[in-house]
């Protein structure tokens, strides 16, 4: 009997399924050894020596595989094709090793990039060496960040306030969120006006936009206040006399090329724009697709490997692919020749594939019924733009035509037709803040030079300059790649680590730096700059990739790392005050006593206050300008109860909506709107389980029916039975000391199960 061992249970069965007689399946349910949680864990003064111990959730599962080892004849170490893998399968080996049960076994490492049989049996009938090289990387980015998190957290707990923490690859991302906040709130607008004429011809109505005026190009400020926009329209209109001259028409073809296959950091970011899926969330469902999901005659992986930096598909994919196209969309559909697509990043790993379906045979709405929503949704997506990258180009018709008002201006209308489809037929890639135009959406009627076209009104229109927008998942996500910080499989660690720490908060999906976000922000970047840098953390991650390569030695690199680093730790613990870090001169005096204002970061956030506290006490909210502003009313709503104006009020756990009345009148509600989980509600199955706020701040789920309904729980409700008592919903749950776990609300049935972690989960 050989045994081999995966991550977890759901890769376990369908791997299962494939080897067959003989070979036997175990989880290793993640990672089974970490560094012991306290101080001396990475031991400086001896190269670094680092001391694991195993994970207490795991030890059982660890027992299982020493048991199964003494019967086996051989050990097969299937993890995943990355370094978190690789570490894994490291871990376990030396654990084993230590246990004296391997004895003269062979021990074979299995890399396979999709759970279908040929990858399978290939991968075993192939197997190779542990990669020390992959294993070195993965230590020297988890000792770094348990150096990082050591050695700064307690700094910001005697500097700032207690419980912080700060982590090496999080710090820079929630620095660019806060400069991006900074950048909006210190923009100034500018008013600008537009002019446009609408037109008719043939019933068939159109508009078109001033581009020249008096013979000089109008650009975005040319015309910037009202004055100047009535002398303009009163000008073109006089000109014009209720006709535009057709001066001159262009008439081109422009072809569109597809979307390459789907990379970690696009498929988060396209899930993000089009399913509105968090960074988080992609990776789970996207992790259950790869895994397997039984589609009739038991469970198969539906998607390639999820985490993955390179747009390479196999030629036996393409193949595929190309003979579906010709089958479902004809021949003429698909170019003479496959698209082959370049990977941008430098330290991409060619070997991998992009994310793919296993099959294009799996067509999405003939297995639709064997998926959940979310499911369905996700692979949908997978499944349409890896169908699409192979399919021919998109051609676009455009029509640009200039049209004049005598000698006054120049008037241009676009407009476009798609001619071709191409690709465009199965799929279009989404875009992030783009400016909205109507060209490409608009059709113009045929013009010819020398026409006149009937001109109905010239309108003026004001606008105003717009501040940079907030980031959201999908472009900060995008930002991050960009900037070289952290790597595709940690995206969603760094996002979920900020916001559990309340460095930044969701508006509109959108991410707003806190008060604490700013000060630790400010502090980091103030002291600790070489360490919050963009380009000093994208070096960082493109020597771990060189140590993977082989190219560096790890040791050296925590070297250079390290001595610096500790350094700026002791002088700026020494010599930097508590005050230097929380408070910031306004320039303002005191109404009250004369001495200076500060911003000053108290326990319900930031605030000014006299610098002479505590013999003047005086304080106001930050944005008051001396005298307290009027509270915001809340348009259209009265109060429920008296019928008095509604208002927003700040509390100790944030903005709510009160009643104008207080305290007479002591009606309150929560200014954001409970989120729909879409799970339904498994005491009363009328609602669905919806996540709320808590006065505390803290997130809970309870039902939509509520006060009808009370049921409520504390975790994240997952729209999957228990295996165990058949309760209609787990949640998940996440823990330091037993790390994540599906488990069952109800507390007699004490199911729970371990979820695989994502690679770098500890990054920060």
């Amino acid at each position: 009997m050989n045994l081999v061992i995966v991550e977890s249970p759901a890769k376990a069965k369908t791997i299962k399924k494939y080897l067959g007689k003989g070979f036997e399946v175990l989880a290793s349910y993640g990672h089974v050894r970490d560094l012991i949680p306290k101080e001396g864990a990475v031991d400086t003064e001896d190269g670094f020596a680092m001391r694991y111990d195993v994970i207490e959730r795991n030890g059982k599962h660890v027992k299982a595989i020493v048991d199964k080892l003494k019967k086996a004849d051989a050990l097969y170490l299937a993890t995943d094709p990355d370094r978190e893998g690789e570490a894994i399968s490291w871990h376990l080996y030396e654990l084993l090793k230590g246990r004296k049960v391997l004895k003269e076994k062979p021990v074979h490492r299995v890399v396979f990039h999709e759970i279908t049989k040929k990858a399978i049996q290939e991968a075993v009938d192939h197997p190779r060496d542990l990669s020390m090289e992959m294993v070195n990387a993965q230590q020297a980015r988890r000792a770094l960040d348990y150096l990082v998190g050591f050695n700064l957290s307690p700094l910001l707990w005697k500097k700032i306030r207690r419980g912080l923490s700060a982590g090496r690859v999080q710090s820079p991302a929630l620095r660019m969120i806060v400069e991006r906040e900074e950048e909006i709130e210190a923009f100034v607008a500018r008013e600008y006006w537009s002019i446009e004429a609408d037109l008719n011809k043939d019933k068939h109505a159109f508009s078109a936009k001033l581009s020249q005026l008096n013979g000089e190009k109008v650009e975005q400020f040319t015309i910037t206040n009202e004055v100047q926009a009535s002398a303009a329209e009163q000008a073109l209109s006089t000109a014009a006399n209720g006709e535009l001259d057709i001066l001159k028409v262009e008439k081109k073809q422009r072809r569109r090329n597809p979307a390459p296959p789907f990379i970690t950091s696009t498929l988060q970011q396209e899930a993000s724009r089009k399913l509105g899926f968090t960074a988080r969330r992609t990776m789970q469902v996207a992790q259950q697709l790869y895994e397997g999901i039984d589609i009739g005659n038991g469970a198969v992986g539906l998607i390639s490997y999820m985490r993955t930096d390179s747009v390479n598909l196999a030629e036996e994919a393409i193949g595929e692919i190309r003979e579906y196209i010709t089958a479902n969309y004809g021949k003429d559909q698909m170019p003479p020749e496959p698209r082959i697509f370049k990977t941008k990043s430098k330290n991409a790993q060619e070997a991998h594939e992009a994310i793919r379906p296993t099959s294009i045979g799996f067509a999405p709405k003939e297995i639709a019924a064997h998926l959940s929503k979310e499911q369905l949704k996700l692979y949908d997506l997978i499944w349409k733009r890896t169908l699409a990258c192979q399919m021919i180009h998109a051609t676009i018709d455009t029509v640009s035509a200039d049209l004049g008002a005598g000698d006054a201006g120049v008037f241009r209308a676009s407009g476009s037709t798609i001619a071709k489809p191409g690709f465009m037929t199965v799929y279009m890639e989404g875009s992030d803040d783009q400016p909205k135009t109507k060209d490409d959406e608009k059709m113009l009627p045929p013009l010819t030079v020398g026409e006149k076209i009937k001109l109905l009104l010239i309108r003026p229109e004001q606008h105003f300059t717009e501040p940079p927008p907030r980031y959201n998942e999908a472009t900060l996500v995008k930002a991050l790649e960009e900037h070289g910080i952290g790597r595709p499989s940690t995206y969603a660690s760094i996002i979920s680590t900020l916001q559990d720490r309340e460095y930044v908060e969701m508006d509109r999906k959108r991410f707003i730096p806190t008060d604490v976000g700013r000060v630790v922000s400010k502090f980091l970047t103030n002291y600790f700059t070489n360490y919050v840098d963009y380009s000093f953390t994208a070096k960082l991650e493109d020597e771990l990739d060189a140590v993977s390569r082989g190219e560096e030695e790890w040791i050296p690199l925590l070297e250079k790392f390290w001595k610096p680093f500790k350094e700026k730790v002791d002088y700026t613990g020494e010599n930097v005050k508590r005050s230097d870090v929380t408070q910031e001169p306004t320039g303002e005096s005191c109404p009250e006593c004369g001495n200076e204002l500060n911003i000053r970061l108290g326990r319900n956030g930031r605030f000014i206050g006299c610098s002479n506290y505590p013999e003047c006490s005086y304080t106001r909210d930050m944005g008051d300008g001396g005298e307290r502003a009027e509270p915001e009313k809340v348009e259209g709503r009265q109060c429920p109860e008296c019928e008095s104006d509604l208002i927003i009020r700040q509390g100790r756990y944030g903005k709510f909506i009160g009643c104008s009345s207080y305290p007479a009148c002591r009606f309150i509600e929560p200014l954001e709107k409970p989120v729909d989980t879409g799970v339904e509600c498994p005491q009363c199955h009328k609602g669905t389980m919806m996540q709320r706020k808590s006065r505390r701040g803290k997130i809970f789920y309870s039902c939509s029916t509520y006060p009808k309904c009370d049921y409520a729980v504390w975790n994240e409700p997952l729209k999957e039975p228990c295996p165990d008592c058949g309760w209609p919903m787990l949640t998940m749950k996440t823990t330091k000391k037993r790390g994540t776990e599906k488990v069952c609300p109800q507390k007699e049935c004490g199911y729970a199960e371990a979820v695989e972690v994502e690679e770098a989960a500890n990054a920060d």
